[in-house]
């Protein structure tokens, strides 16, 4: 089954110098790109492996990623033009 990329190269590819410089300089965020990393790995695994997995759980996992995400994006919004 194909899943589609979710790595955050993907979600944000006019952000990929700004997460990298982020990540060496900011503790916060790099703890935010790791806690999305590990929970997309998840949720890929859920899809590519057919990990059994209740419904209600793989979606509270898709909600997860996807208010993690936000937050990385926020932070990439308040952060782009400063460095």
């Amino acid at each position: 089954m194909y899943v589609e990329p979710h790595d955050l190269d993907h979600e944000f590819p006019e952000y990929v110098s700004l997460i990298a410089e982020l990540r060496n300089r900011d503790a916060k965020f790099q703890e935010l790109i790791e806690n999305y990393t590990s929970c997309n790995s998840e949720v890929v695994r859920a899809e590519e492996a057919d990990v059994p997995i209740s419904d209600f759980a793989f979606e509270e996992l898709k909600k997860k990623r996807l208010r993690l995400k936000d937050q990385i994006y926020g932070l990439l919004r308040a952060h782009s033009g400063k460095l």
